[in-house]
């Protein structure tokens, strides 16, 4: 995205740049490598982080459980690991990743209500923070992460940072809103039938469901979700996205498969030359009762060109009829 595109004027009406305002826009390789050189501290990440989430969650509704003390203690320990992303602030999605006792509630008021709280970390918690990310909150989500639209009862709706008359999408919508305002630079979310990628093209972000069996749901959901649902982030850059995934990719106990190495690392794909591709493309879903809008079909027939003049194989591809 250019700098027009991404600044955060743009998106939320009547809010004034903030002093971090260009901090807000790096990405998380960006951020991480100020830590590396000693231009910022872990501590300074995380408080801007912080600010904007203070400033801009009243209009979104993006965090509901905000862990800032927790955030900020580990910031600033010494141990905080040494890893790739070391001191980035990060969003974690209120389904299936726990983090240990903190509310985990999956969009639902009987969990709320109860208030009841994850007893341990998820495997992919625990790699999050071994890479070195700061975990600062948890994201809204719909009722058991099953809806495209993001406004459970249990928490009120959250809303486009792009459009604030406009839904982020869902499952994944309160970490969409987050990266997409400016909040984190990462947010996790996971995805079964497009709750990555609906909030991540409804708010202008890289979505990615990875491969089945790439990251782990375990100790506890491997057997229930692992068959459809795949965890991972939302992001404003490929860079991180790939980078996120040599992180935190592999299984671990709990999942009921697992997926071949990658023959080399995924960030050593961005940029690389993928040869010659045979790409299909549909404007339609499968057993749809409307059409596609005319936006939505434009916007696809002009990565098919795009696709096709970059020397891919590019072709329409009918969808399957479902009875």
């Amino acid at each position: 995205m250019t700098d027009g595109q991404t600044r955060g004027d743009r998106r939320i009406p009547d809010e004034a740049p903030a002093p971090d305002e260009e901090l807000a826009w790096l990405d998380a390789t960006a951020q991480a490598d100020l830590v590396r050189r000693g231009v910022l501290s872990p501590t300074e990440l995380v408080e801007a982080a912080i600010a904007r989430i203070e400033r801009l969650n009243g209009k979104l509704n993006a965090v509901i459980t905000p862990l800032f003390e927790k955030a900020l203690a580990t910031a600033g320990a010494a141990e905080l690991p040494d890893g790739p992303f070391r001191g980035v602030p990060l969003l974690l999605k209120d389904a299936l990743c726990h983090s240990a006792g903190d509310p985990a509630h999956s969009g639902m008021r009987a969990l709320r209500d109860r208030g009841w709280r994850a007893p341990e970390d998820a495997t992919l918690t625990k790699r999050f923070r071994s890479a070195g990310f700061v975990i600062c909150g948890r994201t809204n989500v719909p009722e058991l992460a099953t809806s495209v639209t993001t406004e459970p009862l249990a928490y009120g709706p959250t809303r486009n940072p792009w459009d604030l008359t406009h839904s982020p999408g869902g499952s994944s919508g309160g970490s969409a809103a987050a990266v997409a305002a400016g909040m984190v630079p990462v947010a996790h979310g996971n995805d079964m039938a497009g709750s990555i990628r609906i909030p991540a093209s409804a708010c202008g972000l890289v979505g990615l469901k990875p491969t089945r069996a790439r990251t782990s749901l375990g100790p506890e959901f491997g057997e229930y979700w692992g068959p459809g649902t795949h965890e991972h982030v939302l992001t404003r850059s490929v860079r991180d996205t790939a980078a996120v995934l040599d992180a935190t990719a592999g299984m671990a106990p709990g999942d009921p498969y697992t997926a071949p190495a990658p023959a080399r690392p995924y960030r050593a794909e961005v940029g690389a030359d993928p040869g010659v591709l045979r790409i299909g493309f549909r404007t339609a879903p499968p057993g749809a009762s409307a059409p596609a809008h005319a936006d939505c079909v434009a916007a696809v027939e002009h990565t098919a060109h795009l696709l096709d003049a970059l020397g891919h194989r590019v072709a329409p591809e009918p969808a399957p009829a479902l009875d």
